[in-house]
């Protein structure tokens, strides 16, 4: 009898190979990890991709060089562990779902947050299976009876607790500053949602009077619109041309408010005429001008892009359209001098795909330097986290220094809520900027603060809004083995990790985009 010799492919197949041999793996658990397992411990977790679609090549790369590592010091007979997982991705799945409601004639808020958050929860179940999925196609060598996502009971249970601990230390804390904001999705953006982008502009060039008649400033702005809420306009000290008349007034033209001319040391003398429109509500360095001067903060646009009652005769008018109106009024009016064609960098919401605006806003925030004050310490004196190749230390070092304070809120519905609750009025439950707020675990905690301060009678309210989705990956490599509670055997033996494979994006997020006026613009928002 002759026996059946079996034949190989004469080409890979990975849809019947991965296939079948990822079965075989999970089903003798192949590479589920044991802490008490001999051997030096060596642990990677991967880099969670959001839940807003599928994988793409950058996804299949980075794991094939992660299943290369891990594969190799497991050979090496060490303890490993790579556990999977995935994030709930707030603003992008956030993007996604409005479009979907939009379609179908619905805002979010003809919909309601219940109805919103159980089709959010059907997205993440339907493309993180697909995720998953494509990931085990892939044959990665990954712990599946340990794979997490951001939301789930105990990973949600971190970050409200990293939240009020930060908070109760004194580094979380709630303010009124200048934010990157989406009009499109009306929501404050974190850099990783922010693309500079090259575009073709202009350079619109106008004359400001003096209020004594004695003559005008010209300044220079490729954005018109927002010279509506000028507060001042600034001069570099030592510009011999101006210092005369530092102290004097000009009349704003259109809206006839009398601001003062202002010296700072931020002018660049070399740039345009020298002379600099200062509009703190509306540009970050110019908040920062308007806090050293004591400036008024005049915001004349909504949250959507439109045009406020500050802007008088454009109220309720698209802020490009506004620029249109305004660049025509000051003609009409004999204050426009040129108009120069400019390229230069604006920066746009990679979800929304329309210019950010900075805008004035109250946001939480976490106080960055104490924070970087660690991490330089760590990288300085014990080399710690080492980079391959060793140049991006540089990098990494250059960021920590340069961080500004970080905007943690978004005005968003899919994500971990906000853990504050505002004592509100029966009579609307409006939550303002001065209303009082009390930061706890649980509604019951917050309750009782709450009691405590104004009664059994005071109505409390939590606050609408979730923390930026970089706020719980943050937490991702501890989080993921059980902390905060530090005795389980998973943190004991795996934490700290051993390896992070990503992209050098990652590591650097301030940099080169300018502000809409030409100037340098370092957005304040950071990982």
């Amino acid at each position: 009898m002759t026996a059946t010799i079996p034949t190989l492919s004469s080409q890979y197949d990975p849809s019947i190979t991965e296939n079948k041999w990822q079965q075989v793996w999970e089903a003798r658990h192949v590479f589920k990890a044991d802490p008490d397992h001999p051997g030096e411990p060596f642990c990677v977790v991967i880099p969670p991709p959001n839940v807003t679609g599928s994988l793409h090549m950058g996804h299949a790369f980075e794991s094939a060089l992660i299943d290369t590592l891990v594969r190799y010091q497991r050979m090496l007979g060490k303890n490993t562990l790579w556990l999977p997982g995935t994030d709930h991705a707030s603003i992008g799945v956030s993007t996604i779902l409005d479009k979907e409601f939009r379609d179908q004639g619905k805002t979010r808020q003809e919909v309601g947050r219940e109805t919103y958050l159980e089709r959010a929860w059907q997205w993440k179940a339907e493309s993180g299976g697909t995720i998953v999925g494509q990931l085990r196609k892939l044959g990665v060598s990954v712990d599946w009876s340990r794979e997490r996502f951001t939301m789930d009971e105990g990973l949600s249970d971190a970050v409200i607790l990293a939240f009020t601990r930060l908070y109760e230390e004194g580094l979380i804390y709630r303010g009124n500053y200048m934010v990157n904001w989406c009009p499109a999705s009306q929501s404050a953006v974190s850099d990783l949602e922010v693309e500079p982008t090259e575009v073709n502009g202009h350079l619109w060039h106008f004359r400001y009077p003096l209020t004594d008649g004695s003559g005008y400033l010209e300044v220079a702005t490729t954005r018109p619109e927002t010279m509506l809420g000028d507060t001042a306009v600034a001069v570099n000290p030592e510009d011999d041309r101006y210092t005369h008349l530092v102290g004097k007034t000009i009349d704003l033209p259109i809206v006839g408010r009398e601001i003062p001319v202002i010296a700072d040391a931020y002018v660049d003398k070399e740039f345009g005429t020298g002379c600099v429109k200062v509009t703190p509500a509306h540009d970050l360095n110019d908040f920062a001008m308007g806090q050293r001067h004591n400036l008024p903060m005049i915001t004349v646009m909504n949250k959507d892009g439109t045009m406020n009652s500050e802007a008088g005769p454009f109220e309720g008018q698209d802020r490009f359209e506004a620029r249109q109106g305004v660049v025509k009024r000051l003609e009409e009016d004999g204050f426009l001098v040129k108009i120069e064609d400019y390229q230069h960098t604006v920066p746009y919401s990679d979800r929304g795909k329309v210019p950010v605006e900075p805008l004035l806003s109250t946001q939480w925030f976490v106080q960055i330097k104490p924070l970087a004050d660690k991490a330089l310490d760590a990288l300085d004196n014990h080399n710690s986290p080492k980079f391959v190749p060793e140049r991006w230390t540089k990098v990494y070092r250059d960021w920590l220094v340069s961080l500004r304070d970080w905007c943690i809120s978004r005005q968003l519905w899919w994500g971990h809520q906000i853990p504050a609750w505002y004592a509100v009025s029966e009579t609307d439950g409006e939550i303002r900027d001065n209303t009082p707020f009390f930061v706890a675990a649980n509604e019951g905690e917050a309750r009782e603060k709450a009691i405590a301060q104004f009664g059994p009678e005071v109505v409390i309210e939590q606050d609408p809004d979730v923390l930026d989705t970089w706020f719980s990956s943050g937490l991702w490599p501890f989080s993921t083995m059980g902390w905060p509670d530090e005795t389980t055997k998973d943190f004991q033996t795996y934490y700290p990790t051993s390896t992070l494979v990503t992209g050098f994006d990652i590591i650097f997020f301030l940099g080169g985009a300018d502000d809409h006026d030409g100037r340098s613009f370092h957005r304040q928002d950071a990982l």
